[in-house]
């Protein structure tokens, strides 16, 4: 059993409501069993027009509408969201969107104290999760505290319609990443392996059918399904290599966060997998069956036109070094010894895009 006999599982005190129109049937009500009586509505320029009608749907508990959230939460786009959220005298927070939107909601939760509701309009998991990130200086800086745990999600799957199918892709496969470093993490239980597996297996399946049918409710719902509890996983464990280095790719090079997730997956599994041969089974077990769970997460994002190489993402092979000298330069918890040519291997298979075979 993944996680053995002895562990700590501490369940995040949230409440979630998942189902079709939520986001402007729900969202309200929710802030009511908060106690809430004015709100600050964050989002980011794109989704603007969905937050917008969540905000319509507060009535008069809405206290305004914020729509500079950015990625990687600048520091300065955080103290702008402070002061807006101070101005307005909002007692709490909602924000719409992705992990752009949400990580900007975070960062006035975690300042302020207000309490957050989150509508999330991808299946990135940061709603799930008491992770914080703020950059400055190109530097992100990222901790944990529970002020940032959003008080209750409202996963509507119409929010993701107009979600386009290659960020769909990449999106399910950043939360099946969550799920995979779950099964491996020093702080896994049987409780989150169980989580793990059936978030990899959902969203397994749903992907290929939201990219065959966008506009299909069912395959959105069920990719949300997955997303949530991917990223329980994500809020419940100790991330290793496979997060680390996107974290690295993100913030010092500035490649795009879901399709970073969907390149390096497969070789952060493949390196780690001979000291983690029961998450790697568990894994192989959640795609179907396959033989090489690596390889198979490496065809899932090839036969759903998503990118696979690093280089194709703006990546320039002087980087590679300069990265794993990054990866390699603190310590954190993974099965499988960190060493910096161990990581510039990985680096330079995540660059070339070949498919990484069985370790």
């Amino acid at each position: 059993m993944i996680g053995g006999p002895d562990f700590v599982y501490e369940a995040q005190p949230m409440r979630v409501v998942l189902r079709a129109g939520a986001a402007v049937t729900a969202t309200a009500g929710e802030a009511e069993r908060l106690g809430l009586r004015r709100l600050l509505v964050v989002c980011g320029a794109r989704g603007k027009d969905t937050a917008q009608a969540v905000a319509d749907s507060l009535g008069p508990a809405l206290a305004g509408l914020h729509d500079e959230a950015r990625m990687h939460v600048p520091v300065e786009v955080a103290d702008r969201a402070v002061e807006v959220a101070l101005a307005a005298g909002a007692d709490g927070c909602v924000a719409v969107g992705g992990g752009s939107a949400i990580g900007l909601g975070k960062a006035i939760a975690l300042r302020t104290g207000l309490p957050l509701i989150a509508v999330p309009s991808t299946y990135a998991g940061s709603e799930m999760t008491p992770v914080w990130g703020l950059t400055e200086g190109g530097v992100k800086r990222t901790g944990r505290d529970r002020a940032v745990l959003p008080r209750s999600v409202v996963y509507d799957p119409e929010l993701t319609l107009s979600l386009p199918v290659p960020l769909s892709v990449t999106s399910g496969i950043n939360a099946i990443a969550h799920a995979v470093e779950a099964l491996y993490a020093p702080d896994t239980s049987p409780i989150v392996s169980l989580m793990a597996r059936e978030g990899v297996r959902a969203m397994a399946e749903a992907l290929p059918d939201v990219a065959a049918d966008p506009a299909s409710l069912d395959a959105r719902g069920r990719a949300l399904y997955g997303a949530w509890l991917c990223g329980s996983c994500l809020g419940a464990t100790t991330m290793g290599l496979h997060h680390k280095l996107c974290h690295v790719l993100g913030g010092t090079f500035g490649l795009p966060h879901a399709e970073t997730h969907t390149v390096v997956l497969p070789y952060a599994l493949a390196y780690n997998a001979p000291a983690a041969p029961d998450a790697a089974d568990a894994v192989a077990r959640a795609l179907g069956g396959t033989a090489d769970a690596p390889t198979a997460l490496w065809e899932l994002a090839g036969r759903l036109g998503a990118p696979r190489s690093l280089a194709e993402l703006g990546l320039i092979e002087a980087d590679l070094t300069v990265a794993a000298d990054q990866v390699t330069g603190q310590p954190y918890a993974n099965p499988r010894e960190v060493t910096a040519e161990g990581v510039l291997g990985v680096l330079r298979a995540a660059y070339g895009g070949a498919a990484p075979g069985s370790r």
